[in-house]
């Protein structure tokens, strides 16, 4: 089969005898390099390293790439490495002609630079801003990395590869686009002339091991009764709206909580770029598609919430609700539908009500404001907000009980709330999350479904059995 893979070792010509300099200095995983500017020798090794690429996109058969052993892939490509720097007569030390063999297997096979930083575990989230200007998140602060692509067309080169393997495009007449990598690691993209330093590329990568309820004990964003008052709701089937700002840990709380749902039920997901993480075997995944260069029509999450209900779902989790799919959702959850999550982009659970509200809105007509939030209230039961806090930890701030109405105002009351005592020394945001002492309304509708819990849970004395 490698006979396939190889169609041909051509001879080389000189054509550029310029010295390779010692290259940029690659992160690996959890070690933390400064940041190196693009200097004569970097700019030479990088120079390199594209003549190398485009002589192997000219040598390779693609078709087989994903058929051939990886240890194979380094051996041949290696050989064809020390092949070319020979016929250049360019001189490079043993490690740095691993190094420059192992990026060109990132570039044939994977996203080139990137590779190293999506293997990094201690990296959540990956932000080019330009070719030569990468930051990464490492454990909740930003910090700049000496990643950097050739040039603007090298970075784009590896744009269309993302965006291409999910049926998507961007160019000048589709600036941007959401995708996501073969992981379900989500990924924004915004090019020229809306980006006016150039392509701009976001992923906030995908845990190989979904947060669990026990892991959130043991990092000290739940405590056992909040985790066991959460998996009570999923169990009793609660409708839960999550909400928090950019990053904050909606859809790893999301995952999480998912966790507790029966095994038997048949779950519908929806989202714009697939990256829930459901756990149960009965789950079917949609996901929304833009319009297409052929004039192809959209596919919008209301579109896909109708066509949800018609699939017999048990329940729908919406990976976040951002317009007129609002309007739907809430029928569905104050038409049986119980036991529906989605997350929100909000700043408190009082705003992620209002936002709720100027989404059905834009549905348009004469719907009276008092009847969206009759809707709410009588649709959604538990708010839970979420905030990424100054030392970059991401906390649960509330969880909130929507207990009706008063007037023409929904009204809610805090299960638990996280309450802080100020910072350390070296900035951690000192606080614990703790019961408010109410007893929940829900208590009723927990026991109804024969899920006990008791009163100590909240702060009170008794037994709620």
């Amino acid at each position: 089969m490698f006979k396939d893979f190889v169609l041909r070792r051509p001879d080389h010509t000189k054509t550029d005898t310029t010295k390779a300099g010692p290259g940029a200095t690659v992160s690996k995983p959890g070690n933390v390099v400064p940041y190196r500017k693009i200097d004569d020798g970097l700019r030479a090794y990088l120079d390199l390293k594209s003549r190398l690429h485009e002589e192997l996109l000219g040598r390779l058969n693609l078709t087989v790439l994903d058929k051939v052993d990886r240890g194979e892939l380094r051996r041949e490509i290696g050989g064809l490495v020390h092949d070319f720097l020979a016929a250049e007569s360019l001189p490079m030390r043993a490690d740095d002609t691993e190094r420059l063999t192992s990026e060109l297997i990132d570039e044939v096979l994977g996203l080139g630079p990137l590779e190293p930083l999506l293997a990094d575990p201690g990296v959540a989230d990956i932000l080019v801003n330009s070719f030569r200007n990468v930051y990464v998140e490492r454990y909740g602060k930003l910090e700049r990395v000496p990643v950097q692509f050739r040039d603007e067309r090298h970075l784009m080169r590896i744009i269309d590869k993302i965006v291409s393997r999910v049926g998507r495009r961007v160019d000048e007449s589709q600036p941007w686009v959401d995708a996501r990598l073969d992981d379900g690691s989500r990924v924004n993209v915004i090019v020229r002339p809306c980006a006016i330093d150039g392509p701009t590329l976001s992923i906030r990568k995908f845990s190989r091991e979904p947060l669990t309820a026990e892991k959130l004990i043991e990092m000290g964003t739940l405590t056992p009764g909040s985790a066991a008052f959460l998996r009570a709701l999923v169990e009793a089937r609660l409708n839960i709206l999550i909400s928090g700002g950019t990053g904050s840990g909606k859809t790893t709380m999301l995952n999480a909580m998912s966790a507790a749902i029966d095994a038997a039920q048949r779950i519908v997901t929806i989202e714009d770029a697939a990256e829930l993480q459901m756990q149960q075997d009965h789950v079917v995944r949609l996901e929304t598609r833009p319009p297409s260069a052929e004039g192809s029509t959209a596919v919008t999450q209301r579109d896909l919430v109708r066509n949800a209900l018609r699939m017999r779902p048990d329940r729908i989790i919406i990976g976040e609700v951002r317009g007129t799919e609002a309007f739907d959702m809430l029928q569905a959850m104050n038409t049986g539908h119980d036991g529906s999550m989605t997350t929100i982009h909000a700043n408190s659970a009082r705003d992620a009500l209002s936002r709720l509200e100027q989404m059905v809105a834009m549905i348009g007509g004469e719907v009276p404001l008092q009847a969206v939030r009759r809707q709410i209230a009588s649709g959604l039961q538990i708010v839970l907000q979420l905030s990424r806090l100054a030392d970059g930890r991401r906390r649960i701030m509330s969880i909130s009980e929507i207990t009706g109405m008063e007037g023409d105002v929904i009204s809610m009351q805090d299960i638990f709330v996280f309450r802080r005592r100020g910072r350390t020394d070296t900035g951690e945001v000192l606080g614990e999350f703790v019961p408010t002492g109410i007893r929940p309304k829900c208590m009723e509708l927990l026991a109804a479904a024969g899920v006990s819990m008791a009163s100590e849970t909240f702060g009170t004395g008794g037994d709620a059995g």
